[in-house]
């Protein structure tokens, strides 16, 4: 296992610079750059703010040949300018080696568009992102494993009839979809207004007791890690039943009844350690999936700044720096998180050998 956990450390850099690769090819092609977007606004938008710019004022005059769509009309001082300003004025390759050589300093640059770095807009970013994901995660390990649990125990039964229907209705509605529905009926949409949107805290935590702030915290988390909750145990029941369904038909559970042993005995001294291996295994995996993936829509839909909001703000704007830093922190915290996945499938059953299978 160690040759293992050595090779998957020794390609995480590789792997990374294949994505900053892949991504820089795409964004050289992409239209609409962040010239572009600026040209836009200096053309009727904004053009005060983009005027300040170039401090050429507001004189708009015939610009020369450009490669940039709505360039005409534009000063070519101004496009220039925007170029140099943006980074633009530089061959591809030589921006590339570059950014390859800051990122491996986790140096990402400054904003476009925002007066920080995208270090300090991550930083203050993650812990949005962190709270969605570990809370989700958790809160589906507390539904879903005794509810798979409970179905396996009472297999073919009405319970597990009803439930099965209830765990595929709620995996079938769109997780952007029943946000919506939360935020109308008990955000202030319509009819109630029992929870906050925007932000995990109120104006006035810092003059919050102790367990005031714990109590803030959790009412501004209710309504998004609901909506994530919902859409995200439905697999993991199921999983958790098949797991029990199998552990409970083989030899030893039949010896354990034989020898006397209660239902409970049986269920949760013999079958739930063998049966919970992949289910336990599985949360690194199933945390991956929450951050980066389940919490996107919701951190919009609630406009909750973090990092998938400001991901999805960059991409708007075409805000590069931060689309690289985004995209780099995820595959990165990606990476680790899927290795340590690995190591636990390992650790909890010592029969799964991830280096034969790489022979």
């Amino acid at each position: 296992m160690r040759n293992y956990i050595i090779k998957r450390i020794l390609l995480i850099p590789f792997t990374l610079l294949g994505i900053l690769a892949l991504n820089f090819i795409i964004i050289q092609f992409a239209p609409g750059g962040p010239v572009e977007h600026v040209l836009a606004q200096y053309r009727g938008m904004n053009t005060d703010a983009t005027a300040s710019i170039s401090g050429k004022g507001a004189a708009v005059t015939e610009a020369g040949k450009s490669n940039y769509q709505g360039a005409s009309g534009v000063p070519e001082e101004l496009v220039r300018e925007l170029e140099k300003q943006f980074g633009f004025d530089k061959p591809p390759l030589e921006r590339f080696i570059k950014m390859v050589k800051d990122y491996a300093l986790f140096d990402f640059g400054k904003s476009f568009y925002q007066d920080k770095s995208v270090a300090k807009l991550i930083a203050e970013r993650m812990p949005v992102s962190v709270s969605l994901g570990l809370w989700s995660t958790l809160i589906i390990y507390l539904i879903a494993i005794p509810l798979g649990i409970k179905k396996a125990v009472c297999d073919g039964s009405k319970f597990d009839a009803v439930t099965s229907f209830l765990v595929i209705l709620g995996s079938a509605i769109p997780v952007f979809l029943f946000a919506v529905f939360l935020i109308v009926f008990f955000a202030g949409g319509t009819y109630l207004s029992w929870f906050p949107l925007n932000n995990l805290t109120s104006d006035n935590w810092n003059e919050l007791s102790v367990w005031g702030k714990i109590a803030d915290y959790f009412w501004h988390l209710t309504l998004p890690v609901t909506a994530m909750v919902i859409g995200g145990f439905a697999s993991l029941t199921m999983l958790t039943k098949n797991s029990f369904l199998d552990e409970i038909n083989k030899q030893y559970v039949l010896t354990a009844r034989a020898k006397g042993l209660s239902e409970n005995q049986v269920l949760y001294g013999h079958v739930f350690r063998n049966a919970m291996l992949i289910v336990i295994a599985g949360f690194p995996s199933l945390l991956i999936k929450m951050l980066f993936t389940g919490s996107l829509l919701i951190e919009v839909i609630f406009s909750l700044n973090g990092l998938g909001l400001l991901g999805y703000q960059a991409i708007m704007t075409r805000d590069y720096p931060v689309i690289f830093g985004t995209m780099y922190i995820f595959a990165f915290l990606g990476l680790i998180l899927k290795l340590v996945s690995d190591i636990t499938y390992s650790l909890v059953d010592p029969r799964i050998n991830f280096e034969a299978s790489q022979n």
